[in-house]
């Protein structure tokens, strides 16, 4: 059996540590001896502790900290590391030169979670003998960016079946924010940043209430945003129609107490909370940006729509909450997608046989 080592300069909580954390608990199900080297203060670290998982930790000041590359040198060597994989810009670079030095020569496999453009092609070229990517969409822009295309291997972000199941989870959300049992709630989860698209979802609410007047809106999540996204519900006078949970720790207890996940992004690598929402059953319906296409079927588990288009929105939030119907049969169809296709064992299994693989290249 292999040993992998995770490195993550991020310190903080989102789909990217989550992911990393998903992969590390799977590996260790299919055999495989895995160790995080983290920031101190990073959440995954403490998660990864929690689950059992060994956490080294140690300051990533800068993209060329000598004191951080000896300590992951170090690392590889006592833990007899066979596979460096990376997340982040600056542990990217530190551990992928740790990696190229180490006289054990681990492959070097660098995942890439962001939609964004990137700074430099020599982590992706040079240091990694592998990337990954969290959607097609992600491989086909570093394709485009200049990367090899033979280098690049799309593995998407899946979810925790046994966690995101409707069938072990509560519904009563709407008893704990006081609104009548019989009003459509549309939700969303994510953290608050400005290209998650809150904003427009609500310009498009009193559109949405001149045709379903009972409806309301919950927002999970906390970030940047939150002060800017209060001031707009006050503007437009929705303090009775949207409630700000704030940053929770049940989100399959939300999930499964709303009637539509929405989820209008600006810009997504991939939106595992589209994932989340169809495991839970719900239909979702996003913008048609990055990689939301590869888990949205317009008209079949939910609605695209343009992008920024609060209208266009509007619209498809309209028909779906007045069509029970279809609605129904759409989350059916999203929960019949996951369940097939972005279970975490089925990613696990993937991400085992590229190392695997990847092993097996280096011994040829």
């Amino acid at each position: 059996m292999f040993s992998v080592l995770h490195t993550e300069s991020s310190t903080g909580w989102g789909g990217q540590e989550s992911r990393t954390l998903q992969e590390s608990v799977g590996l260790r199900k299919l055999g495989v001896r895995v160790v995080l080297f983290c920031q101190p203060g990073s959440v995954l670290g403490e998660k990864a502790e929690a689950e059992g998982l060994d956490v080294f930790r140690c300051r990533m000041r800068k993209s060329y900290d000598l004191f951080a590359i000896w300590n992951i040198l170090k690392v590889v060597r006592k833990e007899n590391i066979d596979i460096i994989n990376t997340h982040s810009g600056r542990d990217t670079l530190l551990a992928g030169i740790a990696g190229r030095l180490s006289s054990r020569r681990p492959v070097v496999v660098r995942t890439r979670h962001l939609a964004l453009p990137i700074t430099s092609k020599f982590t992706y070229n040079v240091l990694a003998h592998r990337i990954v990517t969290v959607s097609e969409y992600v491989r086909n822009y570093l394709v485009s960016a200049g990367v090899p295309a033979q280098k690049i291997t799309a593995v998407h972000t899946c979810v925790n079946l046994e966690r995101f199941d409707p069938g072990k989870t509560g519904s009563g959300l709407r008893k704990e924010l006081g609104i009548d049992p019989g009003a459509p709630v549309v939700g969303t989860v994510s953290i608050l940043r400005r290209k998650k698209g809150h904003h427009i979802l609500l310009d498009a609410i009193p559109d949405i209430l001149e045709k379903i007047p009972d409806a309301v809106f919950v927002f999970a999540g906390n970030g940047p945003q939150k002060e800017n996204i209060e001031n707009k519900i006050k503007e437009l006078g929705l303090e009775e129609k949207v409630f700000l949970l704030g940053l929770r720790n049940d989100i399959p207890y939300i999930l499964n107490s709303i009637d539509l996940f929405v989820l209008p992004t600006l810009q997504e690598a991939l939106g595992t909370s589209f994932v989340e929402a169809m495991a839970m059953g719900k239909p979702v319906i996003g913008a048609d940006v990055g990689g939301v296409g590869e888990l949205i079927k317009d008209g079949v588990n939910g609605y695209l729509v343009r992008p920024e288009d609060s209208d266009s929105l509007a619209d498809a939030v309209i028909r779906t909450l007045l069509d029970k119907d279809k609605a129904e049969t759409m989350g059916r169809q999203g929960m019949e997608m996951v369940r097939k296709d972005f279970t975490s064992e089925r990613m696990c299994r993937e991400m085992y046989d590229l190392y695997s693989s990847l092993l097996k290249e280096k011994a040829g």
